[in-house]
């Protein structure tokens, strides 16, 4: 039952989107979505390259590797993103892969070179695309140094079809030489991104937006916030990594509990936040899960997809509304609204338009927007709660949200009734008729052959 509704709510959706303009060519790295995971704490595929693994001591392997990441890659599809990062896999004495031992050789803990390729193509059949992450070791300004990293970057983007690279432990290599990295494994790879975790000078497609970032985890860590620090968000941070809550850090969980905040909650008005804002989305495994941690190797735990994944579907629905919507990804932002906790804002290009409000403050929270924002004759279609706004006769838009909530509004022409929305909802109705026709009828049936047979 609960499965059927999910379908008919998904067509309702699709059918409330008025029909906006969905490119999928010339795509830059300011569309892609990135979800974030360690080979070794993901999913334990195979046990032929469990040696000297324990489950139960999280400074120690694990047992994750690639043949687990393939077996749950259903998991990743239905979130939809655009990119899995899978950091470091050569051959490291430390289980997230950053101390590096042989750039030439994959950890054998991880999985074979042919199982990292055939998790590659597998990715590729799929439409998605992976990135890992080169780790720069040793003494990154001794010009030998320099050269060898160099050619055993080149080599490895060379060798596997990787669609990005992220450059870590960059904070010693000098501008020129993160450059002549940069130029030199885009010439070796073709339509190669590189990106970096910490902040550069360099030639980068994307780095952090650390700011920013910040200011979503301080405007969403709890409840009535100061939400001021989000006007520093500009059209111009449409690139960098969106990314509050990280691999390297105390998890975002964590930090609310200590608050004594309601993890899913927080999580949902703060996602939204991040997949609407101007930036890449970067989301570490196990969000979906909430997971708790101050630091490594607390933050990093085993995936254990027995738990609940209530925001798997949630970013999921993100996810899919910024995959096919220009204006979403890419379209120019302006505020409406910010103050205490209420913040609203528009994201738009030539061909849609979106009204994004977040009402993380611990009571019902309205704006009156006027129709010169919108247009004339429009309407704000939610496409989260379903909710549908038109204009008053006050000559205006009220938006209204509940507490500790979100909605996204794709603007519409307002045409007065939707017919095919109304079909849908009428055959929602008729289904759910149906259905309940049948259970009674297989009710009376049961009981009628119970009786039968208590008769004989």
């Amino acid at each position: 039952m609960k499965r059927i509704f999910g379908l008919l709510a998904t067509g309702l959706l699709a059918l409330s989107i008025a029909q906006p303009a969905f490119a999928d060519t010339d795509r830059t790295f300011n569309d892609e979505s990135i979800y974030d995971l360690l080979v070794d704490r993901f999913n334990n595929g195979l046990g032929t390259n469990d040696t000297e693994v324990n489950a139960q001591d999280p400074s120690k392997f694990n047992g994750g590797d690639f043949a687990g990441i393939s077996n749950r890659l259903e998991h990743l599809i239905d979130m939809h993103f655009t990119m899995i990062s899978v950091g470091p896999v050569f051959k490291t004495a430390s289980y997230d892969g950053n101390e590096v031992l042989d750039y030439n050789e994959i950890e054998p803990h991880f999985g074979t070179t042919e199982e990292f390729i055939a998790l590659i193509d597998e990715m590729h059949a799929n439409d998605l695309k992976i990135m890992a992450d080169f780790p720069l070791v040793g003494e990154v300004n001794d010009p030998a140094v320099q050269d060898e990293l160099l050619k055993s970057a080149v080599q490895f983007v060379s060798d596997y079809e990787l669609d990005g690279l992220r450059l870590t432990k960059i904070a010693n290599a000098n501008t020129e030489f993160l450059n002549n990295m940069i130029e030199a494994v885009k010439e070796a790879n073709e339509g190669l991104y590189v990106i970096t975790n910490e902040q550069s000078d360099a030639a980068f497609d994307s780095v952090p937006a650390e700011k920013q970032s910040a200011a979503i985890q301080e405007s969403f860590v709890q409840v009535d916030p100061d939400t001021s620090s989000l006007d520093q968000f500009s059209n111009d941070d449409a690139g960098k990594l969106l990314q509050f809550d990280d691999l390297t850090g105390t998890r975002f969980t964590y930090k609310m509990v200590e608050l004594r905040q309601f993890p899913p909650t927080r999580w949902k008005v703060a996602t939204v936040a991040q997949f609407m804002l101007p930036g890449v989305p970067l989301v570490p495994y196990a969000t979906e899960i909430a997971v708790n941690g101050k630091e490594a190797p607390e933050s990093h735990p085993f995936f254990n997809f027995k738990t609940d994944m209530e925001l798997q579907e949630w970013i999921g629905d993100l996810n899919t509304l910024r995959n096919d919507s220009d204006a979403l990804r890419t379209g120019d932002f302006k505020f409406l609204h910010n103050e205490d906790g209420f913040v609203v804002f528009e994201r738009s290009n030539e061909d849609e338009k979106w009204i994004i409000a977040l009402n993380n403050t611990s009571e019902v929270q309205s704006l009156e927007v006027n129709p010169s924002e919108l247009g004339e004759k429009k309407k704000l279609r939610g496409v989260l709660g379903q909710d549908l706004i038109k204009e008053t006769k006050d000559n205006q838009y009220h938006v209204v949200l509940d507490r500790e909530t979100a909605e996204i509004y794709l603007v519409e022409d307002d045409k007065g009734f939707n017919t095919p929305y109304l079909i849908a909802s009428i055959l929602v109705v008729v289904l759910f008729i149906g259905f309940l026709f049948l259970v009674i009828r297989k009710g009376k049936q049961s009981r009628v052959e119970n009786a039968v047979n208590q008769e004989k």
